[in-house]
């Protein structure tokens, strides 16, 4: 029989075992460590390996603004409290104009990129894209970090293109980076369900696998909380790091941070769902869940460098306990932001208070751009 104290010895052996570089994790054992190695355990391993990856005690920011450019999306996701469906009184798609100034609003608070995401539009073709970017960098010098891995394989079922091809006009046209959106679960049971007409697990991976032979650098990210099991989250992970596996044998950076993130229930099709069919609420993953899933992540994804803390699903305090369970970023300031909004959580921080928490943690604060060069220290 495995007494608990045996339970918390072999987690420890674990964990600091890869968190040293001396083993890289099987999904077994990260399933261990994520259902029963003592949370303590795994934030002091999760930080030993940031402080291998990143000796120089710092942590990055980055001061941009999520733009959202529509709100219209046929994918209808269930755990979405953002969408609209088009004819809806509060459908839009954004005026150049507003858009024009969100980016110069963006620009004179020290911003240095747009988070340039919208919902899966039936009527916006491959074209407006490539206008409103060709727009956007004549007129500005800002980094566009936009369309996610579903927008990218929704552009390329209506132009009839791969999503390869679809990625170059982009590209071509003044994308500078693939944000790691819409990857939710990356296991279809879950997917077939939360959001069945959005790309499966394979379209999302081969959109990234496309976008890192192209050299576009991207991010990865993960929603957990609703209703997948511990195993599809260890298996999100394996195939992430798959990957970042086979970028990195390619030569290519592949996915520059992974940012978990939990779950935001409130005004969504599946809360309400979920508690009908069971009389329960769906509540949202606890600071200690969310700290667990992001120490494992840190420990299992050896090969992505940098892990981002979700301070604006899980809160400022939860978000600087995150540098103690593996992060080194803190992500954006969030000049703006909509979607988690839409489900009532709505957290925000300036600049100044931002630089106050990582540096009470004991960090040097750095302002990054999305490519993690330095712009400012603290």
């Amino acid at each position: 029989m495995v007494t608990p104290a045996r339970s918390a010895d072999a987690a420890a052996v674990i964990a600091f075992s890869a968190a040293t570089g001396d083993i890289r994790l099987t999904e077994q054992q990260a399933l261990f460590l994520l259902q029963e190695a003592p949370l303590l355990t795994l934030g002091a391993a999760a930080t030993a390996m940031r402080d291998r990856l990143h000796p120089e005690r710092e942590v990055t920011f980055i001061v941009d603004r999520n733009v959202n450019y529509t709100n219209v999306c046929v994918s209808r996701c269930r755990f979405c409290a953002f969408y609209r469906d088009p004819g809806d009184p509060d459908a839009y798609v954004l005026p150049a104009n507003e858009l024009y100034a969100k980016v110069e609003e963006t620009i004179a608070l020290q911003g240095t990129a747009i988070l340039l995401q919208g919902g899966m539009h039936p009527d916006l073709q491959l074209e407006w894209y490539e206008g409103m970017l060709r727009e956007l960098k004549a007129r500005y010098t800002i980094h566009v970090h936009g369309f996610g891995p579903p927008e990218i394989w929704h552009l390329s079922k209506l132009s009839g293109l791969t999503s390869r091809e679809v990625l170059t006009r982009l590209r071509d046209a003044g994308l500078d980076s693939l944000p790691g959106g819409g990857a939710e679960i990356l296991v279809d049971r879950v997917r077939d369900y939360v959001s069945p007409e959005k790309a499966t697990s394979d379209q999302w991976l081969g959109v990234m696998r496309d976008a890192h032979a192209l050299d576009i650098s991207t991010t990865a990210t993960m929603m957990f909380g609703g209703l997948e099991t511990p195993q599809e989250r260890i298996e999100h992970l394996r195939r992430v790091r798959e990957v970042q596996d086979e970028a990195v044998a390619a030569g290519h950076v592949g996915f520059r941070a992974f940012i978990p993130w939990s779950f935001q229930p409130g005004n969504t099709e599946l809360a309400h769902d979920e508690a009908a069919a069971t009389g329960e609420p769906l509540t949202a993953a606890t600071g200690w869940e969310y700290l667990r899933m992001l120490a494992v992540s840190r420990l299992y994804l050896d090969r992505v460098d940098n892990i981002q803390a979700s301070w604006v699903t899980q809160g400022s305090k939860i978000g600087q306990v995150a540098l103690a369970f593996g992060a080194n970023d803190m992500g954006s300031t969030m000049i703006e932001e909509n979607v988690v909004a839409s489900a009532g959580v709505r957290f925000m921080l300036a600049r100044e208070e931002l630089v106050r928490l990582v540096a009470d943690a004991g960090f040097t604060p750095v302002q990054r751009d999305t490519l993690y060069r330095e712009i400012r220290r603290f």
